[in-house]
């Protein structure tokens, strides 16, 4: 009966024309018992009865207006009711309920519960619908000659409406969020812009046409509001993308392109780099890592990384959306870029000895990265560059043959390598001795193993050598000659992958799955005989220590006849007893048994057929020289110089010259840390190899930390990261450890006053992080962060601008180690390294969530009062985020730091206290709005909980709706009626 009696008594209110402040005060007395007028309907009510005639009841709309004024009803039901007329016919009307809009739309809020808030959503989107109708009607109607006058002027006051509404933020974003929450309605609001679309091109007024083209392109932007960044235009250095790409070329030439390619696309996100700029300053890095490498391999492997692996990583952004522009046209544009910096191309050219950048382009109109007509004018103007470049004297030039075309050349014959190598070995094993003895020639296997890394072949190309040396197992009754190709075989395959463990790291070789009882020779032997950086050898391992029947058969091989036999030799168990019957020899010349004649004679042996044996004898012979004392290491010493020596007779089997220039360059990089423990010189005949690059670079007899803060001081100096100095920090991490590592780099940031230079110090320290990204941001998140926020004592120290600078390296490494770490990549670098300088983190916040952690604990000890939000019991499931609505594994550390990290930074606002930290907390906050894909499910905020939104409002700087809608994870309903409520308070 009710809705009969309010109708009741609005016609009892008309009849006897009370006024309007009447009307509401019988109203009160009519409907006494606290009901809200909104469940009565009482604005569809007052509307129903004002716009019974032809022009509206001017009595009932004003009790509406007073209605609205007094807030007897909220604005979302009047939305409601006014969306629900539809005959637009009667202008007056339509006149006057646009002008009720008018009393609120550009200042909507609801301080009422989330629904509530929700609920104004959905009003604001039928009212939204409503207006376009009405436009669509009036634009449909000024077709009509006669009808054209008054058309006009209602379209006119319809759009002004629309254009206010659309105008404010806020409103927009109330929108957008009822878009996510009834798709069907945004789906009618699209039909009837299409409708009011078509109808506009009729249109002869062209002042209410662009008016109208504005209000539907502010429509159309809705969806899409917060995608929008703008880019960094007063910039043109971009250290980290300039140290990214040097730390990959110098360490990862191995590593797949898909991690790289991701981690440049975040670095150009998050620091907003305009895309001809960020191509630009990838090929800056390329040129500067090719004139600053070290002769030799490392000069091969840059060569091989950009001339072959930076064109495929440009291959994959160009698949990444760019928006309305064409990559091609920004690699055009980068190039032109490049061809400004003569000076740095042609210090290039003259350590290439060649023109690198016509090779490139090739390479890159190839890729289809440019297309012909700009490469020709790319090249043409580099040619009219390059006739005033110094030279080198012609005579030093002709002997130099340019690496990159070598390298170019190169790439195509590792592809036949391989086919060659998939052939059957037991058919013509001379034919594959010879194609490997052309391998072996001067710098050939360099460029062939640096262009298999480059393009991602190392491995297979590994796998292959493998099988050889497997093969080289099965002996059938076999002539002297086919036991001469099978030693040579063995040899051959067993010192090229050493040399390519030692080059790019044994992780290389090893496969992924081998069924057990059946790994290979050469893994078990490297793994458990080889030694290598910061790997100890136990010399009395049962691996050293074979089958002793065996052994003796070998010493007394080695010791009675006059050269090595090779028929049926069995190479591998050879090379396993070696390092036992090395043992044997050692302790009969100590004790005067075999004279130093009887030594060189068995060095002789070992070496001068297959000099895998001596590879293995010295490999054994480091490890036993670490245990022994000063004086007792003389004999085990001259006896790897023994090895060392290079034989000099005719009867050496084929290819010994090339076979002893590896075995040389291994043996060096085998024994370079015990030289250098024992302070002893052994002179390796000199290969043509490059000396050991980046290897022993820190000063001796200064504190690692002094190393650590000079090298960072110099390289902010310089304002981006040279390859000696990431080898420098990478040697660094390993020795103090990640904590010890990440907390000093922290203090040098904290140090710097001046904006530029922390600015600097930010996107270097992210670059040198990418060392160990993973490990570096939980140490920076789990153990620095709460640190320096929950000690008083520390808070001074994050004053802008070192505090704002760490907050921005704080979000960088946490969004680039979340988004990695949830493509499980970590670069085979970074397994390696040992992990037990990492606190265990279930310790820091225990995954039982009855048992206070230490976080929460320093968080109540910091407050006076306990209040709810730090209390000691209070359980993580307590404070509700989004990652537990999407059950994310809490048992990962990543996740768990950060969920920890958002809970301390939410109880930092809750805090009666506010100081510098409070301020950290915000610019963390607002670097995360600034950093993140928009509309991204999953991101570092979805740990953020759901109460702090309405904390983080209060703080002047984030009292944006499109930051509200930033930072709340609407894919869920909850985190739209959060954002909802947030933004209608505002």
């Amino acid at each position: 009966m009710k809705v009969v009696n309010l109708k009741q008594a609005i016609l009892q209110a008309w009849k006897e024309r009370w006024s309007d402040y009447q009307w509401a005060i019988n109203m009160k007395r009519f409907f006494p018992r606290g009901a809200t007028w909104d469940i009565l309907n009482l604005a569809e009510a007052l509307l129903e009865q004002a716009m019974i005639g032809p022009s509206p009841n001017p009595l009932i709309l004003s009790y509406l207006k007073y209605a609205i004024s007094s807030q007897m009803v909220s604005y979302s039901t009047v939305l409601t009711a006014i969306s629900k007329f539809d005959d637009f016919s009667r202008d007056l009307c339509v006149q006057s309920l646009l002008e009720i809009m008018d009393m609120f739309c550009d200042r909507l809020s609801c301080h009422g519960k989330a629904e509530e808030c929700i609920g104004l959503c959905r009003a604001l989107m039928s009212a939204l619908n409503w207006l376009l109708r009405c436009a669509a009607f009036y634009t449909e109607k000024v077709k009509e000659t006669l009808e054209q006058a008054a058309a006009e002027s209602q379209l006119k006051m319809c759009l002004e409406r629309l254009e206010k509404m659309l105008g404010s933020t806020k409103n927009r974003a109330l929108i957008h969020i009822a878009k996510l929450e009834e798709t069907s309605s945004w789906s009618t609001v699209e039909q009837s812009l299409v409708k009011l679309g078509e109808n506009l091109n009729s249109l002869s007024n062209s002042p209410l046409r662009s008016q109208a083209d504005d209000c539907v392109s502010l429509i159309k932007s809705i969806p899409t509001m917060l995608s929008v960044h703008s880019e960094q235009l007063n910039k043109t250095g971009f250290p980290t993308v300039h140290a990214v790409v040097l730390l990959e070329g110098t360490m990862n030439l191995t590593g797949e392109t898909q991690p790289l390619v991701e981690q440049l696309m975040m670095v150009k996100r998050m620091q907003r780099i305009p895309s001809p700029l960020f191509v630009l300053e990838i090929w800056k890095a390329c040129f500067v890592g090719l004139i600053e490498s070290p002769e030799g391999t490392e000069e091969l492997k840059w060569t091989a990384f950009t001339f072959l692996k930076i064109p495929q990583v440009l291959v994959k952004l160009k698949k990444y959306p760019q928006g309305e522009k064409d990559f091609t046209e920004d690699v055009n544009c980068a190039f032109e870029f490049l061809l400004k910096l003569t000076p740095l191309l042609d210090k290039a050219d003259q350590r290439c000895n060649c023109n690198c950048m016509n090779l490139l382009l090739q390479e890159c109109s190839k890729q289809g990265l440019l297309s012909e007509a700009n490469m020709t004018n790319l090249i043409t103007k580099r040619a009219a560059d390059r006739e005033h470049a110094p030279r080198l004297k012609s005579a030093e030039n002709a002997n130099i043959q340019p690496n990159p075309g070598l390298i170019l050349r190169a790439e195509p014959t590792v592809t036949n390598i391989l086919k060659t190598m998939d052939a059957d070995h037991s058919k013509s094993p001379e034919g594959l001795l010879g194609v490997l003895g052309h391998m072996l020639s001067g710098k050939s296997l360099d460029l062939l193993l640096a262009a298999a890394a480059a393009t991602g072949k190392l491995k297979s190309f590994a796998r292959k050598f493998i099988k050889l040396n497997e093969f080289t197992k099965n002996i059938t009754g076999e002539s002297s000659k086919s036991a001469s190709v099978r030693a040579l075989l063995f040899d051959i395959s067993f010192l090229m992958l050493c040399h390519v463990a030692q080059t790019y790291g044994s992780e290389v070789i090893l496969s992924e799955s081998s069924p057990p009882g059946e790994v290979p020779f050469f893994e078990t032997w490297m793994l458990t005989c080889m030694p290598e950086e910061g790997k100890i050898l136990n010399p009395d391992h049962p691996c050293f220590r074979p089958d002793s029947t065996k052994v003796e058969s070998l010493v007394a091989l080695l010791n009675n006849s006059s050269e090595m036999k090779l028929v049926q030799m069995k190479w591998h168990e050879a090379c396993l007893s070696i390092s036992a019957a090395i043992l044997e020899i050692l302790n009969a010349w100590e004790n005067s048994v075999l004279t130093f004649e009887s030594i060189q004679k068995i060095t002789d042996n070992i070496k001068g057929k297959v000099c895998s044996m001596a590879v293995c004898a010295v490999a054994w012979l480091v490890a036993h020289v670490r245990m022994l004392g000063l004086d007792e290491r003389e004999k085990s010493l001259q006896m790897i110089r023994q090895l060392a020596t290079p034989l000099y007779s005719e009867n050496t089997l084929q290819f010994y010259n090339e076979r002893v220039v590896i075995m040389s360059s291994i043996l060096e990089h085998m024994c370079a840390d015990v030289l250098q423990q024992t302070a002893t010189q052994i002179k390796f005949p000199s290969t043509g190899m490059d000396t050991i690059p980046y290897w022993n670079l820190l000063p001796p007899k200064k504190p690692i930390k002094e190393v650590l803060t000079s090298v960072f001081t110099k390289v902010l100096e310089k304002g981006w990261v040279d390859s000696r100095s990431i080898h420098i920090f990478d040697t660094l991490l390993h020795m103090g450890g990640v904590y010890w590592f990440c907390n000093n780099l922290v203090k040098e940031l904290l140090k710097e006053t001046r904006k530029e230079h922390t600015l600097r110090a930010v996107e270097l320290l992210y670059a040198i992080f990418c060392l160990d990204m993973q490990q570096l941001t939980l140490t920076l998140l789990g153990h620095i962060l709460p640190n320096l926020l929950t000690d008083s004592s520390k808070w001074h120290t994050l004053m802008d601008p070192p505090g704002k600078a760490l907050a921005k390296l704080s979000v960088w490494c946490a969004l680039s180690s979340y988004s990695s770490h949830n493509k499980g990549q970590a670069s085979a670098r970074q397994k390696k390294r040992h992990r037990e300088d990492i606190e265990d983190y279930i310790s820091l916040f225990p995954l039982d969530d009855t048992q206070p952690s230490k976080l929460m604990r320093l968080l109540s000890s910091n407050e006076e009062d306990s209040n709810i939000l730090s209390s000691p019991n209070r359980s993580m499931s307590s404070s509700l985020s989004a990652s537990q609505l999407h059950t994310v594994s809490m048992r990962d550390p990543l996740n768990r730091v950060l969920a920890n990290l958002f809970l301390l930074i939410s109880s930092i606002l809750g805090a009666k206290t506010a100081g510098t930290h409070t301020q950290f907390v915000q610019w963390f906050m607002e670097e995360c709005v600034d950093c993140l894909e928009q509309g991204s499910r999953g991101s570092i905020l979805q740990f953020m909980p759901f109460t702090m939104v309405s904390e983080l409002v209060k703080v002047s700087t984030m009292s944006s709706p499109k930051i509200v809608l930033a930072i709340t994870d609407l894919s869920l309903p909850l985190g739209r009626r959060v954002a909802a409520k947030a933004i209608a308070a505002l």
